[in-house]
């Protein structure tokens, strides 16, 4: 998760949609996705990689150390993009460990020196929609209770509806959703998300523009709602 303002998401889209409202967009997906971005890795997936481990050490065999490294600090933000797709914890909890299975098995293709994040990402949307195109319909959480509990508000303080974002995004296109999620959530570059989605880079940038805008349709956002909003205030005074 990008610590700072990810200049791709606050860029102008079309008139009619202000900078601060774009800005407010920003930090409510960073804040939505933060629990999950900092939640203590899943010991599935940690045993997971143990065994795998284990299985190279019979053949006398080690993986690269910063592979093992650069995976395991990106099992969070796996699982954030794997709920944001699934909206089902248990789906995304198994589509993780699928992705650790087949970017273990193909570790060999990783160019190092290159983003490891987005080699991962891709590896997991590809996995996501080859599931899809098998499914012959969609298994949800019964009530969305247990997805809902995974999107808590950091400061319930803040005028951050972390629900009414969630449905907000649950409307959205999935190529939308999933391209605004990477680069606003994320904070990926577009060039790195066109490479994950197999699209052209203006793509993308439609993509998030066209997100952007329908999500705060949605929610209602108008510059004036904004303007006497204590968290925007306060962001915009740390120079945003």
């Amino acid at each position: 998760m990008a610590s700072t303002d990810n200049p791709n998401l606050a860029a102008p889209s079309k008139p009619g949609l202000p900078p601060t409202v774009q800005v407010h967009l920003g930090r409510q997906l960073r804040a939505a996705y933060a629990p999950l971005e900092t939640a203590a890795t899943p010991e599935i997936f940690l045993a997971l990689i143990e065994k795998l481990e284990a299985a190279l050490a019979a053949q006398g065999k080690a993986v690269e150390p910063e592979f093992r490294e650069g995976m395991l600090a990106a099992l969070s933000s796996l699982r954030a993009f794997a709920l944001s797709l699934t909206n089902n914890a248990a789906r995304a909890d198994d589509l993780v460990q699928d992705t650790i299975l087949r970017a273990w098995q193909n570790q060999h293709r990783f160019q190092p020196g290159t983003n490891l994040n987005a080699w991962l990402f891709t590896i997991l949307r590809n996995a996501f929609y080859s599931e899809q195109r098998k499914r012959m319909r969609e298994v949800q959480d019964e009530d969305g209770s247990y997805a809902a509990r995974l999107f808590t508000a950091p400061d319930q303080g803040h005028r951050l509806d972390v629900q009414d974002l969630r449905a907000g995004l649950a409307k959205l296109p999935p190529d939308q959703r999933e391209a605004l999620i990477l680069v606003g959530a994320e904070g990926l570059s577009y060039e790195e998300v066109a490479g994950i989605c197999g699209v052209a880079i203006g793509t993308i940038k439609s993509r998030v523009n066209r997100a952007r805008n329908r999500l705060a349709e949605l929610l209602g956002y108008s510059d004036d709602d904004l303007s006497g909003d204590r968290m925007m205030q306060s962001a915009m005074g740390e120079g945003v």
